[in-house]
């Protein structure tokens, strides 16, 4: 079978959801919050992924909780019917996580995006799930607080999705993940019960009492239960910034120039690379940015006091003078608010590399050992040419994570296969590499297939845990772990 066609094909044999469990949700939400229509139901077929242009997924029903309790609720009712349940926010990852590839009932949580409470003594926040991520940041902003994990889609992004995904972004160098920054978790498990992690009374900032079933829902992308409140650790905001850019002739120079940094004793809260591919497109679709053409760009960002910005920055730039064409550093706000807005622009900017195409996300989230990056970033130009399609690399350098944006006319069939292939020899990159065929999207739909390979073992132990949580397998099916004794989902 063609690869393209087995995108298509339906993950499992759907089955139709029951009316009676349709009537008991509409008793429970309403009319006005039960969406059944097909309509209705198409807003929620697709993400941001290309598996779900090639293969969306339409619920049975669609509901929107305000609660805890609806929540509850509605699992009780898919628990009864043996329903396929999938949380769903913003929609904005790239793996098909929250598409219902089998049906059943859709959650939209974005009406639960309340900040509930800012405990600014204590350094910490509890928040529904559905608040985007900017939001939050605006709420903490006028006290000098923030959340700082820093995804690209900070605008789209929701918090439960974050902590759904794990997810990391631009500044995952000096403040890693976003499970770094869970402290406690309010979850319905597949039963309708629901739960505290990290002790329901607690507002300590750490704690060795249990499992850690907090740090086991983070990045359990909806397969064990609903998230439907967090307590999430913030942190004051530094009083000045500034950023270092460095152009090199060769990638490689730029992956030694990464190796350089860290070996000064610099952490820097962030550290990007662009390809030429990337340098380019950014100029194209943002006039007056006029980013100096180069084989790589890196940028680093120095975060804390003026004068230790000023002194780490220097540092940074005299470190890599001898190895790069040209560096210079900057602190003036505004000047750093616009490098740093040509860096965001990325991945709407990919798709202007060729004309009449767009970018699609396939094989865009692999993280490698950093030592490796410029080798990966090499091995990548390779996978592209070979074939004939139009690539842009870019990522997180200082924490190994390669974004690769292939664009490409998703009209044309033969080009959608050659893509679909070029995704797969990227993920077996990585393993080759020492890495991980995702640095911070998740698996969702699109990797199952690697994780006996990536993860060996410890795959049967992972099923455990999903079997013993969900015994019915009715939270978000087909997602994250293959089906046991299975290469696939």
């Amino acid at each position: 079978m063609a690869r393209a066609e087995q995108q298509r094909t339906t993950d499992a044999a759907r089955r139709p959801l029951d009316p009676a469990a349709i009537a008991e949700l509409r008793a429970i939400f309403g009319p006005e919050r039960t969406l059944t229509e097909e309509w209705d139901r198409a807003v929620y077929s697709y993400d941001a992924s290309f598996k779900s242009v090639l293969q969306p997924g339409l619920p049975d029903v669609v509901v929107q909780p305000a609660s805890t309790a609806e929540v509850a609720a509605a699992v009780r009712v898919a628990a009864k019917y043996r329903a396929p349940v999938v949380p769903r926010a913003g929609a904005s990852a790239m793996t098909g996580g929250s598409v219902p590839h089998r049906g059943g009932i859709t959650l939209d949580l974005r009406r639960m995006n309340r900040v509930l409470e800012v405990d600014l003594d204590n350094l910490q926040v509890l928040c529904e799930p559905g608040i985007i991520h900017k939001d939050l940041n605006e709420r903490l902003l006028p006290h000098g607080f923030s959340f700082p994990v820093d995804p690209g889609s900070t605008g789209m992004a929701t918090v439960g999705g974050m902590v759904a995904n794990n997810a990391c972004g631009m500044r995952a160098v000096r403040y890693g993940s976003t499970a770094h920054y869970v402290l406690g978790l309010e979850v319905v498990l597949a039963s309708g019960e629901v739960i505290w992690t990290g002790s329901p009374g607690s507002r300590a900032l750490q704690s060795a009492s249990g499992l850690n079933l907090t740090g086991l829902f983070c990045g359990s992308e909806g397969t064990l239960g609903v998230i439907t409140t967090l307590r999430l650790k913030i942190l004051p905001k530094s009083p000045a910034r500034g950023v270092v850019t460095a152009l090199f002739d060769r990638l490689e120079d730029a992956g030694e120039g990464t190796r350089l940094v860290f070996r000064g004793g610099i952490v820097p809260s962030a550290l990007e690379l662009m390809d030429r591919a990337a340098i380019r497109a950014v100029n194209a679709y943002k006039a007056g940015l006029d980013l100096p053409d180069a084989e790589a760009l890196l940028l680093i960002e120095i975060e804390g006091q003026p004068a230790g910005v000023r002194e780490a920055a220097q540092t940074v730039a005299q470190t890599l003078g001898a190895l790069s064409t040209r560096v210079q550093w900057a602190d003036d706000p505004a000047e750093v608010a616009a490098l740093w807005g040509a860096r965001s622009v990325l991945g709407a900017a990919a798709g202007l590399i060729r004309p009449h195409s767009t970018r699609v996300a396939t094989g865009e989230d692999i993280a490698v050992p950093i030592a490796r990056m410029p080798e990966t970033l090499r091995a990548i130009h390779a996978i592209a040419e070979r074939w004939a399609i139009p690539c842009t690399t870019y990522g997180h350098i200082g924490s190994g994570n390669v974004h690769s944006a292939f664009v490409i006319d998703p009209r044309d069939q033969d080009e959608v296969e050659r893509v679909l292939r070029a995704s797969d020899e990227i993920h077996e990159l990585a393993l080759a590499m020492g890495g991980t065929v995702t640095g911070e999207h998740g698996v969702g739909s699109v990797r199952p297939q690697f994780m006996a390979r990536e993860h060996g073992p410890a795959l049967a132990a992972m099923q455990a845990v999903k079997a013993a949580l969900d015994p019915l397998g009715i939270m978000n099916p087909g997602k994250l772990l293959p089906a046991e004794g299975s290469d696939g989902v």
